[in-house]
């Protein structure tokens, strides 16, 4: 597990159903709201956005967001349909060029691989390289873009953050959204390390699923005051550090300040924060990178046996094959040891961009470990534009995809 705590330093079934919620029968308070369709009309009633105290910054609160958004949805009705399904992914990375020579190019094509992620899945995605707080920097430049994101996009009703140095290795799993109806935070841990343990690696802030209601301005007005933007966040390193044996440096940081107010405002907080664990929200890439070509092995086995699942489809539906995996994949398990996708690889500890990755590990297994799940994910995605990296050391190199059906199958 500490190994795990080296996080990157701001690196930073399937539910088709479209319908909207009666916010009054959510039980923690949050409005669903999704898909729009009509994006050229903005009717002059007023909503929120005209009102002049209205403010983006992480500083000042937002009251009454769920009755602002309720009204913007009415100004704008096209939006309501899939309402509880739509999602804005945001990511981000520093202003400045990259220290480390490959960085810029890694961060690049780790963007690309969510872009591609999204598009396959119809999702909105923000990418953001500025401090939209001058002090909230490093791993807390986070939040100030999440709560922006919130108000930029009322229509959707979840804000996925993930980390630059993250990236999606099954480009087919979508979020079963269904767990987090009750829910208004998601984010990848473990309870008994959080209250037995008291670690301050019991979970992953660098990914994060948050719903966009009221509850969560609230919740990041009080998480972002534990950081540099506010006064006592000297104090608030000292506490930390007191509070989880296991943190090793003094500053206050994201991580740590969610887990502390799990752990000593359980009542509060623990009932609407969800604890992913079944899969891998957020993987450790040391324990995944090793298993990718028997992975691909596997997912082939049960292709040639399977002619539909091989068949040659556009890009906007591979959702459906995702749909129609799942039914052979009920034997792999999840997580460690599991020989399905992971569907997120997280490389903590690497920085990417600075370079100055953690000493445990050599730079050239991080570099190469990127290199490695990239092309891993990318072959999901060229396959269906007729190529794949036949080698997943070697990103520059393609070959032609082979769809070799017996005759007596057919092209299906």
């Amino acid at each position: 597990m500490l190994v795990c705590s080296f996080w990157s330093f701001f690196t930073p079934t399937i539910n088709f159903g479209f319908s909207i919620a009666d916010p009054s029968s959510n039980p923690v308070g949050c409005k669903e709201s999704g898909f729009g369709v009509n994006l050229k009309s903005d009717p002059k009633g007023q909503t929120f956005y005209d009102d002049p105290e209205m403010s983006y910054s992480i500083e000042k609160p937002v009251k009454e967001w769920d009755e602002k958004r309720k009204e913007w949805l009415k100004h704008h009705p096209s939006f309501a349909a899939g309402a509880s399904e739509r999602i804005i992914l945001v990511t981000g990375s520093q202003p400045k060029p990259c220290k480390n020579p490959i960085g810029d190019h890694l961060l690049l094509r780790f963007f690309k691989n969510k872009v591609d992620y999204c598009r396959i899945h119809g999702y909105d995605i923000f990418y953001n390289n500025l401090l939209l707080h001058p002090k909230m920097n490093s791993y807390w430049a986070k939040l100030p873009v999440v709560k922006a994101a919130m108000l930029a996009h009322p229509e959707a009703e979840w804000i996925w953050w993930v980390d630059s140095d993250a990236l999606f290795t099954d480009m087919e799993f979508k979020l079963p959204l269904q767990r987090y109806k009750n829910q208004n935070l998601v984010v990848h841990g473990w309870p008994k390390l959080i209250y037995n343990s008291k670690s301050w690696t019991s979970l992953n802030a660098g990914i994060f699923l948050m719903r966009n209601c009221q509850w969560s301005m609230d919740f990041i007005n009080t998480w972002s005051n534990m950081g540099p933007m506010s006064k006592e966040y000297k104090k608030w390193g000292r506490i930390q550090r007191s509070t989880f044996k296991d943190k090793l440096f003094p500053e206050s940081d994201d991580q740590s300040a969610l887990v502390y107010l799990l752990y000593k405002e359980k009542e509060k907080y623990y009932s609407h924060i969800y604890l992913e664990s079944q899969f891998y929200f957020e993987g450790y890439w040391v324990e995944i990178i090793g298993r990718y070509e028997n992975t691909t092995e596997k997912y082939l086995e049960i292709e040639r046996g399977m002619p539909k699942l091989r068949r040659r489809h556009a890009e906007k539906v591979s959702e459906q094959y995702g749909a129609f995996r799942e039914e052979f994949l009920k034997e792999a398990g999840n997580g460690k040891g599991s020989w399905r996708r992971p569907f997120i690889t997280h490389f903590t500890g690497c920085q990417p961009c600075s370079g100055d990755h953690n000493q445990m590990y050599a730079g050239e297994s991080c570099w190469n470990g990127m290199d490695k799940a990239l092309n891993f994910a990318d072959n999901q995605v060229l396959r269906n534009y007729g190529f794949i990296h036949p080698d997943l050391q070697d990103s520059s190199t393609v070959t032609q995809v082979l769809f070799d059906y017996p005759a007596d199958e057919g092209p299906w």
